[in-house]
């Protein structure tokens, strides 16, 4: 079964670097933003959140990392790519703090190309669960310049693990941020439900002691969140956004805050069709 009608409104192409071949589903016109889906793949609510995005002006590339693109979320084969993806895929770090994923490396290149094609001030990149602390380690790459985390969830840790204050990112990738936002007057924004287990406090913590004030972290009460998912509210961009209330606000809040630093002139809304 095909399931990639709701991309329908989207140029795909295959991406190679280094070793590996993904697809990535364009769309939008503007400075280019990279959205990174959360597992258990590119599902209805990514994309839907995406056309918000381009809606604003901007371009969007959804690269699709695992998973059948536009297969809902609750398909009941998404359980194994879950597992799948945190077990077995080789293009994920799931469980060592101190280190970024290896596929960190062909989304920076990704990131290359988008800004060779759309110019503007840069790149902004938007993380979400297992991808959500890429966002940090793209910053390597010069020409990203907003970064979204949004419920970063690597290293997977119990509540009383030591990987609970870790992140997915090296030192250098740690340090090459640190410079840039001092630099360039750079920031980044991370999100959250408090109580996410997937997303533990000491986590939060540690992006505060590194980055202070470079660091605006959106924390939400979790009876704030739509219904669905996992127990506990986790995706806060997609599964439990509300359309109204706080999650809506901390949605637009990181729409703005890519327009804000991918320098956006205020977009026609006859490029985009309206979702």
């Amino acid at each position: 079964m095909r399931y990639d009608s709701i991309l329908s409104g989207y140029t795909r192409f295959s991406f190679r670097h280094g070793l590996w071949t993904r697809r990535v589903y364009r769309r939008g016109v503007g400075p280019a933003v990279i959205i990174i889906h959360e597992m258990p793949g590119l599902h209805p609510l990514v994309v839907q959140f995406a056309d918000r995005v381009a809606l604003a002006g901007m371009t969007v590339f959804c690269p699709s990392l695992c998973g059948v693109a536009g297969r809902p979320a609750d398909h009941p084969l998404s359980r194994f790519t879950i597992l799948y993806g945190v077990c077995v895929r080789r293009e994920f770090n799931s469980w060592a703090a101190g280190r970024s994923s290896p596929i960190v490396d062909w989304l920076r290149a990704l990131a290359r190309r988008a800004f060779q094609e759309c110019g503007g001030r840069g790149v902004g990149a938007v993380g979400m669960c297992f991808t959500g602390g890429f966002a940090l380690a793209m910053m390597t790459e010069p020409s990203v310049v907003a970064p979204v985390l949004s419920q970063p969830s690597l290293p997977l840790a119990g509540k009383n693990s030591p990987r609970a204050s870790g992140i997915d990112a090296s030192s250098e990738e740690v340090t090459c941020a640190k410079r840039r936002f001092g630099d360039e007057n750079l920031s980044m924004v991370g999100l959250r439900f408090f109580g996410d287990p997937l997303v533990p406090d000491g986590r939060f913590e540690t992006y505060r002691r590194e980055f202070g004030e470079n660091f605006e972290a959106i924390e939400l009460d979790p009876k704030t969140a739509a219904p669905g998912g996992l127990k506990r509210p986790h995706s806060v961009l997609t599964i439990n956004l509300r359309d109204e209330g706080p999650t809506k606000a901390a949605e637009q809040r990181v729409i703005e805050f890519l327009r804000e630093r991918t320098s956006v002139a205020p977009p026609n809304r006859h490029d985009v069709a309206t979702p």
